[in-house]
């Protein structure tokens, strides 16, 4: 069994909602075209030390060096979907989750309890939601220019032994 490289940071996932449901009404081309709408405004926004790890169909799973910036990052996200929907055809309905932490690199991917983590808040998110857990908001020092946090409380999550405190993150 070969090593890995331990990382300390934050993983965000996103996810398009009603993906599945768009493709089959909508047809192939236009599925592929949101996919690559959402890959371009992520990629437009990562800030310096991030990095998108790896595509996962209709999402992304994105990592930051600093929590802070992931926070804000997801946010300024959010508006730029929105901002999207604004002047397209179809909605580009995208939930994002985050969580900070440790994860183990193995080649160009990340694995860790604490990426499982990051994947269950964005699958409990709803659509144009940003979730981020009480651990990224602690690494971040407890609040983050430009975002206002509401505060969900403990969700409890499929396959984690433990609830997980969440807050949800939106612009000022």
């Amino acid at each position: 069994m070969g090593s890995a490289d331990a990382l300390n940071g934050t993983v965000v996932f996103t996810d398009i909602v009603g993906f599945t449901l768009f493709t089959a009404e909508q047809g192939d081309e236009h599925a592929l075209a949101m996919v690559s709408t959402q890959e371009k405004l992520v990629r437009e926004a990562l800030p310096e030390r991030a990095r998108v790890v790896k595509e996962l169909g209709d999402g992304l799973m994105i990592w930051f060096s600093d929590p802070s910036r992931a926070i804000g990052t997801s946010v300024e996200l959010k508006v730029r979907f929105e901002d999207e929907n604004a002047g397209g055809a179809f909605p580009l309905w995208v939930r994002m989750g985050a969580h900070h932490g440790r994860q183990l690199a193995h080649k160009d991917d990340l694995v860790g309890n604490d990426v499982n983590v990051a994947a269950r808040i964005a699958a409990i998110a709803a659509p144009r939601e940003v979730l981020v857990s009480q651990a990224t908001l602690d690494a971040a020092g407890g609040a983050v220019d430009g975002v206002l946090f509401e505060e969900i409380g403990p969700a409890i999550m499929k396959g984690l032994p433990d609830p997980i405190w969440l807050l949800r993150a939106t612009p000022t």
